[in-house]
């Protein structure tokens, strides 16, 4: 007699089914986004600015190469992270750093903000922010691009509204600084390019629109409440949108994946909490531009935001996740 067939099971590690991304395309396609930024940079500050790129990304994957000697690890340079951390700590320099500054701003943008914490996603702050906090703190004087380019002849408008006040920028062009015509991070000022490359990772889902969204909702609507208060001393939301690296903060330091919370509502608290203190850095604080230092403070929320969690089906409803509540 004969017996009925049995059903073979295969049991498998999930994902069965990949959408084919991977962790080398995403960073290639960021690398694309930040293409025309790098163009715009060797237009404006011709070699320096190649010189200071260039430098910056080999040494940042030199680093990550000897990292993972050390540790004895798989190489992991090949899927373009560390080319990544390094073209980004390049773009928060100075064109006219010093060879010195580019080196260890992309050491310790690799070791101390990504290696440290085991690797790519493990690193609790953005990494190359890190690199830059340590540069500016440590050589403020080569950090400060009105004094290191001051004959350039471009205007530094966060620098002079700083120093002089509202009135030493009433002569800017908008348009000049939405084509990076200021003195700043060699990439992080070329406004629209960066615009570009922050509207196509969108249209490829690479980064969610949460906290570019709540980074400028949250810069505009500061700056609006300070203009509204006095117009005279300050200046006018856009501005401070098109001046330094505002829009650079939103799309490619504010999202990175490590460092920023997820779920809908985080994302936008996380870029509110961003761009309000990026105004508040530039009223108050000694420096000029609050963009990085805005995100790193952010960054610091990460946990606390990520325990908002929403409402479990069939469950009472809790801002916070319960669970975390009863074990803290």
């Amino acid at each position: 007699m004969l017996r009925p067939l049995q059903p073979l099971l295969t049991v498998a590690v999930p994902p069965h089914v990949h959408c084919g991304r991977s962790i080398k395309r995403y960073m290639l396609e960021t690398l694309i986004a930040l293409l025309p930024a790098v163009v715009m940079a060797v237009i404006v500050f011709k070699l320096d600015g190649l010189r200071v790129m260039a430098l910056s990304c080999s040494i940042a994957v030199a680093t990550e190469a000897a990292c993972n000697r050390l540790m004895n690890r798989e190489q992991t340079v090949d899927d373009w992270s560390a080319l990544l951390t390094g073209l980004i700590i390049a773009f928060l320099l100075p064109a006219s750093a010093p060879w010195w500054l580019v080196t260890i701003g992309a050491v310790t943008s690799i070791s101390l903000g990504k290696m440290i914490f085991g690797g790519l996603g493990g690193n609790p702050l953005s990494a190359p922010l890190v690199g830059w906090a340590i540069c500016h703190i440590s050589w403020p004087a080569f950090m400060d691009t009105n004094a290191s380019m001051m004959m350039s002849g471009l205007p530094a408008p966060l620098q002079q509204i700083k120093s002089f006040g509202l009135e030493s920028i009433q002569h800017l062009d908008p348009m000049s600084l939405l084509l990076g015509q200021q003195l700043g991070g060699l990439g992080e000022v070329h406004v629209l390019a960066l615009l570009a490359g922050g509207i196509f990772l969108l249209i490829r889902h690479h980064i969610r629109w949460e906290i570019p969204f709540g980074f400028i909702a949250g810069l505009l609507g500061t700056a609006t409440i300070y203009w509204l208060i006095d117009p005279t001393a300050y200046a006018q939301p856009l501005f401070h949108l098109m001046a330094g690296g505002a829009v650079f903060g939103a799309f490619f330091l504010a999202t990175d994946a490590a460092s920023s919370p997820v779920g809908l509502v985080p994302s936008l608290l996380f870029g509110l909490i961003g761009g309000a203190m990026v105004i508040i850095i530039r009223v108050y604080g000694i420096y000029p531009d609050g963009v990085p230092f805005a995100i790193l403070l952010a960054n610091l929320f990460t946990p606390l935001l990520d325990r908002i969690r929403p409402k479990p089906f069939g469950g009472p409803y809790s801002f916070f996740d319960e669970d975390t509540e009863e074990a803290a």
